[in-house]
């Protein structure tokens, strides 16, 4: 369990109403875990957003990892708060945000502020609520963090008085995991799952050997219909706890290991998250304890009852218990079918796995577990590389391995090659040419890749002026688009990215182009990732 952090700083509410959340700490997601709370804003734009402590406004992004507009503050004892999703700054940040996008030349902006730049004091208005950037609907998404490492820390240690809970978790099912070769549980070495259909199970089950056991269970709240994660989960058996998770902080570089404390492969065909009570070797978790040798993994070696309970609890304290029995049964344990060691990757060593016209690297602690693969070429006679798959369903790594394609043909100009990726939508994955071979980087093992090139400037088109603003589409079907610049009788101006919907909008007014019906000349520059510009000039009158 973390240290609770700015433990003398008094911490206000967000929000001038009661906080009603639609998702909690630590949600489990795929890739990620949600790393802070969302209060509802009732459906709509434009909620007064305050800052929750003393501080100083540190950064203002505008389109960056799905925040849309965002607003940092450094608090001091060593945390720093996160805003995201708003509709609009106050106007002293953004005039900070509109200068430093003008001085750059980007609609997307990161801005970086010193200490006395921008003081705030606790519930200081520093923001408007709305719904931009991955946001599906209207909320406010904050964010804890420890400024000096960046763990994701829960906001409601900090904000619980702010907030009315006094719903109970629930669990659904437990589900049983026979540990290849080494376990079986009811006669069977296939996971299989069984519902709480009571808080007691009458049935009695049977198990040999090692099996690892997870947990199907949500939160909920009053005033919510969210549903939420777990705070706390403990299984103990026979008294003795064998596993424990208190998400109260998460390091980022943990992030993507949810795949592996999740059943990721249950998840992706049900959607539904069974969390393991037990810990894969490459899972580093600091949350998760495991009280028992095999990380968690029971042994079943003595003919006999073992009674298992499981406790789910909230930040609150609301909790739950669900009991069942295990008969220790000797029984056959099936031998592990034997794999290939010319296709397995191994969590904790650099693995180069190579074949004719690839190389795919990936290093120590990109998996939770060794990993056998299942590669698959198809061959593409004249294309510019064979296409490559390594999974038959979707197998996220933890973070990054580079991939190398040998090139099959001549192109005209090789600083144009990249490689794709083709899982539902395709992915400009980067591309470096270097003797005859392409190299990028990948984290899902279940797509597949090949070598594309692209040398077609993006596709752009503007409106005309309508209620004082221009708006231009602007996309690149290949590589993707990396930027778009105007200019109005030769000086910038901003054209603001609408994610919602797809366009970019350019504010006359804003833009200080006056309103005197004259004609105005409009050049747009759309560059692709592959560096193919399309220019686009036209007039207007305004």
């Amino acid at each position: 369990m973390s240290l609770l952090l700015c433990s003398s700083l008094s911490f206000g509410s967000p929000v001038n109403y009661p906080i009603s959340l639609a998702g909690n700490f630590g949600e489990p997601r795929p890739n990620h875990f949600h790393g802070g709370i969302d209060i509802r804003t009732g459906q709509v734009e434009g909620k007064a957003i305050f800052s929750v402590a003393d501080g100083y406004v540190s950064r203002i992004t505008v389109g960056i990892g799905g925040f849309g507009n965002a607003v940092y503050v450094r608090h001091p004892g060593g945390i720093t708060t996160v805003y995201c999703h708003l509709k609009k700054f106050v106007p002293q940040l953004a005039a900070i945000v509109r200068k430093w996008q003008y001085q750059n030349q980007t609609c997307f902006a990161d801005v970086r502020l010193r200490p006395t730049d921008y003081p705030v004091a606790k519930g200081q208005f520093i923001a408007v609520s709305g719904n931009t950037g991955a946001s599906k609907a209207p909320h406010l998404h904050l964010e804890f963090h420890s400024t000096k490492t960046w763990d994701f820390l829960d906001p409601l240690d900090y904000l619980k008085d702010y907030v009315t809970d006094t719903t109970k978790p629930i669990a659904h099912s437990f589900m049983v995991y026979p540990i290849e070769g080494e376990g079986v549980f009811c006669g069977s070495t296939r996971k299989q799952s069984y519902g709480f259909s009571s808080p007691e199970l009458v049935r009695k089950f049977t198990a040999w050997g090692k099996v690892g056991f997870g947990i199907w269970a949500n939160d909920y709240m009053e005033g919510s219909y969210g549903i939420l994660g777990v705070h706390k989960t403990t299984l103990t058996v026979d008294g003795k706890t064998v596993f424990q998770s208190i998400v109260d902080s998460i390091p980022d570089h943990c992030n993507r290991m949810v795949n592996s404390w999740g059943d990721y492969e249950h998840y992706c065909r049900t959607h539904v998250w069974y969390m393991k009570s037990f810990a894969e070797p490459g899972n580093t978790l600091p949350f998760m304890h495991c009280g028992t040798a095999d990380r968690g993994v029971f042994t079943f070696n003595k003919e006999r009852d073992y009674r298992f309970v499981y406790t789910v609890t909230d930040i609150f304290g609301n909790s739950r218990q669900y009991a069942f029995t295990v008969k220790g049964q000797r029984q056959h344990i099936p031998d592990a079918p034997k794999r290939s060691v010319m296709n397995i990757l191994y969590y904790d060593r650099m693995n180069n796995f190579q074949r004719p016209g690839l190389m795919l690297l990936v290093a120590p602690g990109m998996l939770a577990d060794d990993l056998v693969l299942s590669p698959k070429i198809k061959v593409k006679p004249g294309s510019l590389s064979d296409v490559w798959s390594f999974s038959y369903k979707s197998s996220p790594l933890l973070g990054w391995a580079k991939i190398a394609l040998r090139l099959n043909t001549k192109v005209k100009k090789t600083d144009k090659l990249y490689i794709v990726s083709h899982y539902g939508a395709d992915r400009y994955m980067g591309g470096v040419y270097r003797n005859g071979w392409v190299t990028g980087r990948i984290r899902e093992l279940g797509a597949s890749y090949e070598i594309a090139y692209d040398d077609e400037p993006p596709v752009l088109t503007v409106s005309d002026v309508y209620s004082g603003r221009l708006r231009a589409v602007a996309y690149d079907k290949k590589s993707g688009l990396q930027s778009l610049k105007g200019f109005i009788d030769g000086r910038f101006v901003l054209f603001e990215y609408v994610e919602k919907a797809g366009v970019y909008v350019c504010n006359l007014n804003e833009a200080l182009v006056q309103k005197t019906g004259d004609e105005h000349k409009l050049k747009l520059v759309a560059m692709d990732n592959r560096n193919n510009q399309r220019i686009l000039e036209s007039t207007f009158r305004y």
